[in-house]
């Protein structure tokens, strides 16, 4: 897990995925390179997720991984199609042990101490924090961690442009997970040239914030 962590750590952003069709899962990976970002999470919530991360983790240099990760099942199908990590939006012991217990890298949603407690009991040092915004943005997220110098977070969930450096700015922030450089308009449209506008503005911010790891 410590590879896929640095990995994400090291580009700082994970554009969140919904695909429609799987068509177009090719051309909105390469976009995602052309900008500079070799990072995609695609989520369960259309037919057409597994066929994606099957075409996208084809790509070289693409880091692909499964988010909206419900049921054990769903992190087969989602191992079987390239997925590299695993992404859920609460935290469900089955689906956590199996992935801690298979080795596949788990990034388990948590919002208050009770959900990370429990991330902590099963070995993991790195939480989604979701719905970020939702739940109070920056300043819960800096209590609720407050007392948890091991955990670092992903905050997800209402995250922009407009406000990921103040998460950044945050050293437990590993990296923030967001869908603005590729909202379901811009794919629908097939403007992949604009999301790889998008996404190369959304790496120089970020690389701005925070310099990149190596």
């Amino acid at each position: 897990m410590s590879d896929v962590i640095q990995r994400l750590g090291q580009f700082m952003i994970i554009p969140v995925i919904s695909l429609e069709d799987a068509a177009d899962a090719a051309a909105l990976g390469e976009s995602l390179l052309e900008g500079g970002l070799p990072i995609a999470e695609v989520v369960f919530r259309t037919a057409a997720a597994t066929e994606s991360i099957r075409t996208m983790a084809k790509l070289p240099d693409l880091l692909v991984g499964a988010g909206t990760v419900l049921n054990v099942d769903t992190v087969k199908r989602a191992v079987d199609a390239g997925a590299k990590f695993m992404v859920s939006p609460g935290f469900n012991p089955k689906v956590v042990s199996y992935c801690v217990e298979h080795k596949i890298p788990i990034i388990p949603g948590t919002s208050n101490p009770t959900d990370i407690e429990m991330a902590l009991d099963q070995g993991l040092s790195v939480v989604k924090f979701f719905p970020a915004e939702a739940m109070g943005g920056i300043k819960m997220l800096k209590a609720v961690a407050a007392p948890y110098g091991m955990m670092r977070f992903i905050p997800t969930g209402g995250i922009t442009q407009a406000n990921f450096s103040d998460y950044l700015r945050f050293p437990k922030v590993v990296a923030c997970g967001g869908s603005w450089m590729v909202t379901a308009e811009l794919i629908a449209a097939k403007n992949f040239k604009q999301i790889a506008h998008i996404t190369r503005q959304a790496v120089k911010l970020a690389e701005q914030t925070r310099p990149a790891t190596s």
